[in-house]
């Protein structure tokens, strides 16, 4: 399938044919494409993608042993203070807020879910610190209600390839999910950010390398300027 470069007159049904295209070559180039946060519980997920914000995977993965081992259920963390939460996260971004919100959020599973993380959105969105992103990540991740999260390589993607022109995630993944079908939901929204993380970068992206080139538009992407090296030379 090749890509017609008239992505305004795009019918539905082709730019659903090219999002499936797009997916499956991401998945043929990244097979072994996963969440990279580390968890082994439900309740390990959600502490770990609440962290996630405005921080990488890999530093949250080197703070959470320590914090997993010290607080091991809902009970735990809502047991205390924040204050005392904060030195296990404290190379996190906004450690503070989301320290309060760790143990604001395992208060509320304690009272209202028995200690245990809900499948539910709706219900994790309930919960303090947990946004509709995040709820969708964990509910993906445990088998709960089906989403296509976006987070910031999501968005970007999708803008790029002419899946969406919306600017707020809510209306970027009601697009996406009208696209792709939803038993592709979750691989589908890890394709999209793995191939932010590693080729499809906010700057400077790797169009030349990029295994869905011919399928992209590139709104927004600037085309790189030629070098005084490039321009060709005057015959004498």
């Amino acid at each position: 399938m090749s890509y017609n470069r008239g992505v305004g007159r795009e019918t539905i049904e082709a730019k659903r044919k090219r999002a499936i295209e797009v997916l499956d070559r991401l998945e043929t180039e990244m097979p072994q494409v996963r969440i990279q946060l580390d968890y082994h519980t439900p309740l390990q997920l959600l502490v770990a993608v609440i962290l996630s914000a405005q921080c990488t995977d890999k530093r949250v993965n080197l703070v959470t042993p320590a914090l997993f081992q010290r607080f091991p259920d809902a009970r735990a963390y809502a047991a205390v203070k924040p204050e005392e939460v904060e030195p296990y996260i404290q190379t996190c971004g906004l450690y503070r807020a989301k320290a309060k919100n760790l143990v604001a959020a395992a208060k509320a599973l304690v009272a209202e879910h028995g200690g245990e993380v809900p499948r539910s959105r709706e219900a994790l969105e309930k919960l303090p610190g947990v946004g509709r992103k995040t709820a969708g990540v964990v509910c993906i991740h445990l088998g709960g209600d089906a989403a296509f999260p976006v987070d910031t390589h999501v968005k970007r993607l999708a803008g790029r390839l002419g899946f969406t022109t919306q600017s707020h995630p809510d209306k970027v993944e009601r697009e996406l999910q009208a696209l792709v079908p939803q038993e592709r939901w979750m691989k589908g929204h890890q394709l999209l950010v793995w191939h932010g993380r590693r080729t499809c970068f906010a700057r400077s992206p790797a169009c030349q390398r990029c295994v869905v080139a011919d399928l992209c538009p590139k709104r927004g992407v600037r085309a790189p300027r030629a070098r005084p090296t490039d321009a060709p030379r005057a015959r004498p």
